[in-house]
Formats: structure tokens, C-alpha cells, sequence
């Protein structure tokens, strides 16, 4: 792997719905995904550097940062997704359940609108949801849909939900 590739480490936390799975995604924040739907969610995730800090920390630490709570139940890990040829996702996963409608998340700033040298403060992560496999797919950003493979892979349920998702290029953490 390229020395030059940055590292995140996010957490899929799923919970059972019947025969169902669900899965929590959040929504990417700021005015850029405001109006965006599918191709605009992810798992909660962040970068970190290995030397410094272990995987699995860092997973937790991100969750507690984008959600406002801490991430239910014993970490599993599951795989990594490449998020183009500049990043790698190492991704855990955890069964259990917390409120979407009660997530809080940390604040970025960022220059909006772009190269007006204004700062702003926005929600990282303005929401999240549960969603079924199939559906998480879609909403899921393009470079994050595969998330879903290594969640069916472990829970042994491959061919759950029908559709690929397709979404925006655009990577945020």
C-alpha cells in the first residue's frame, strides 16, 4: 500500500429488525450535501494516523465525535474499503443501537461559499438514520457503498438488498 495514502477508521453498527438488517448511517453536514440525499450518508468515520493511535480508538473516538453518543456493544473488525487512490477505510462493526434522532454532532469549520475567504461553522454530521441493507446502498457514497459487502460477508447474508448504490466522488471524513 502507498505510504502517502490516508488512514480513517469508521464503525458500521447494525441492529436486527426481524429477518431484517439495518444499519446506521449519517449524513455528511454543511451546505454542499444540504440538499443531497443518496450519495450522501456514510458510516461515522475519521482519519487518524496508525503510529499515533490504534484503529479501533480511533473508530470509537470518531463515532463518539459524529454521533454525540458511544458506540454499543464489542467491536468486530471487518475489512478495509478504498476510497480512491488516496485513502483507506478501516472498518469495524458493532451490534447494538442508539437514538439517530438524538445525534449531536462536533463542528468543522470550512470556507463557504468556496474561495470567498469566508469562514463558517457547520455540523460535521447534521443526521443520521437506519436503513435496511438495499437502501444503505444507494444512500451511501459512492466510495463507502462497499461497506455493505463486508457487512453482509460477516453476517453471512450475501445477495440482502438488490441495488448497488451510486453517489457523489466527493470524500469527506
Amino acid at each position: 500500500m502507498n505510504a502517502m495514502r490516508k488512514r480513517s477508521a469508521g464503525i458500521v453498527l447494525y441492529r436486527r429488525r426481524g429477518e431484517e438488517i439495518e444499519v446506521l448511517l449519517v449524513h455528511f453536514g454543511g451546505p454542499y450535501w444540504a440538499g443531497k440525499d443518496e450519495g450522501a450518508w456514510t458510516i461515522p468515520k475519521g482519519e487518524y494516523d496508525p503510529a499515533l493511535e490504534a484503529g479501533e480508538a480511533a473508530a470509537r473516538r470518531e463515532f463518539k465525535e459524529e454521533t454525540g453518543q458511544e458506540c454499543p456493544g464489542r467491536l468486530g473488525y471487518i475489512g478495509e474499503v478504498e476510497q480512491g487512490r488516496f485513502k483507506v477505510t478501516d472498518v469495524w462493526m458493532a451490534e447494538g443501537e442508539i437514538d439517530a434522532e438524538n445525534v449531536r454532532s462536533n463542528m468543522v469549520e470550512m470556507e463557504w461559499p468556496r474561495g470567498s475567504g469566508k469562514i463558517e461553522r457547520f455540523p460535521e454530521v447534521d443526521r443520521a438514520a437506519w436503513f435496511e441493507l438495499g437502501t444503505a446502498r444507494r444512500k451511501l457514497c459512492k466510495s463507502m457503498a462497499p461497506v455493505i459487502e463486508l457487512v453482509e460477508q460477516k453476517l453471512g447474508r450475501e445477495g440482502v438488498g438488490e441495488e448497488k448504490g451510486a453517489g457523489e466522488e466527493e470524500e469527506r471524513d
